[in-house]
């Protein structure tokens, strides 16, 4: 059996990485009735396969309510999965499979898996100061308490760029982007491995947005962080991502490095993506792809490719053969049957 054959799942634990994610699934239960008898299941993650090196950023792609949030919750346990295993490398626990750790080791693994919310508004707590925001997570772990955590917290807002003396104000006296500082400095505070950027700037405006990108890339080269990067924006992705990782109801379509996605993508689904992505040269402007129809319904997907009905390069064989995620070119992962033989259109880096 040659590499591209193997099973993903089956593949030899990479030491470089930090987080490695196999057949990772995901099933809400469907219930009628009195006796609330199921009858079927929501797939909302289904079969997940990725790995992210230590100091690296993959970037999650993919349409709303394709399950990419849903992945990262699961990642940090928010939710149990419903299969699959989530390895991490813990720097106190070793290698740890996160859904079979108890409530100890988990408490003491999320000190090393942050997370940076979406709204920047919602996720801060409006009655805290921004010392105890992010004094939070040092004060309950027993890390800093008294002037330490004071002094910890300053320098936490300096690193993000705000001033130590905002330590007395409520989070209703900044604006959206302070806000989200806020939000990295809280998910900064112990120190973390692995910080889950769940679309931390589709909320900011398009300025404040680069500004928050370029912070997020300087406090992972200054602090080693390894992210994942959950975001719908392909040009944002491009931004930040080192690999990307294109999903479409609970699967995914396509995994490559940024550049090589961009430049050559695989899947007729990236491809529309891809098209979508603003040009700022006109004469690089290539004709918008529509997908037709709606996405599928991941209570009741379409037999064989779940992109097929949608899909204008779909033939027989994608209808009734669910196609498996295959690297197709070295560290280029797809799962399409005619990936090899389709001449797709991407954009220039």
């Amino acid at each position: 059996m040659t590499l591209t054959e193997t099973r993903l799942s089956d593949r030899p634990v990479n030491e470089n990485d930090l987080l490695v994610v196999r057949d990772l699934r995901k099933y809400y239960p469907i219930t009628r009735g009195f006796f609330r008898k199921v009858i079927g299941h929501v797939k909302a993650v289904d079969g997940v396969n990725f790995a992210i090196p230590e100091g690296k950023t993959l970037g999650l792609v993919g349409e709303s309510g394709c399950g990419k949030t849903t992945t990262s919750r699961l990642i940090l346990r928010a939710f149990d999965p419903t299969g699959g295993d989530i390895l991490f490398k813990d720097k106190a626990l070793g290698w740890v499979n996160v859904p079979k750790l108890d409530d100890n080791q988990l408490r003491q693994l999320r000190r090393n898996m942050q997370m940076i919310f979406q709204d920047p508004y919602s996720s801060l707590n409006p009655r805290m100061t921004l010392l105890d925001i992010v004094g939070e997570p040092l004060l309950v772990n027993g890390v800093a308490s008294g002037q330490e955590l004071k002094d910890r917290v300053a320098e936490l807002l300096r690193v993000v760029g705000l001033r130590p003396e905002y330590l007395g104000r409520y989070p209703h006296a900044f604006s959206g982007g302070q806000r989200q500082r806020i939000g990295i400095a809280r998910a900064l505070a112990l120190q973390p491995q692995l910080v889950v950027c769940d679309e931390p700037v589709s909320a900011l405006d398009v300025s404040i947005q680069a500004q928050t990108l370029n912070l997020l890339a300087d406090l992972q080269e200054q602090f080693q962080l390894t992210y994942l990067f959950v975001a719908h924006d392909l040009s944002v992705v491009e931004h930040i991502s080192d690999r990307v990782a294109v999903m479409y109801v609970g699967k995914l379509a396509e995994v490559a490095d940024t550049e090589e996605l961009f430049l050559a993508p695989l899947h007729p689904y990236t491809e529309a993506l891809l098209s979508a992505v603003p040009k700022p040269n006109p004469r690089l402007r290539s004709k918008r792809i529509v997908l037709q129809g709606e996405v599928a319904d991941p209570a009741n997907p379409p037999s064989g490719c779940y992109f097929h009905p949608r899909c204008r390069y779909a033939i027989d064989r994608c209808r009734i053969e669910q196609p498996a995620l295959r690297e197709v070119k070295p560290k280029h992962l797809v799962s399409c049957h005619r990936a090899e033989e389709l001449q797709l259109e991407g954009v220039p880096a």
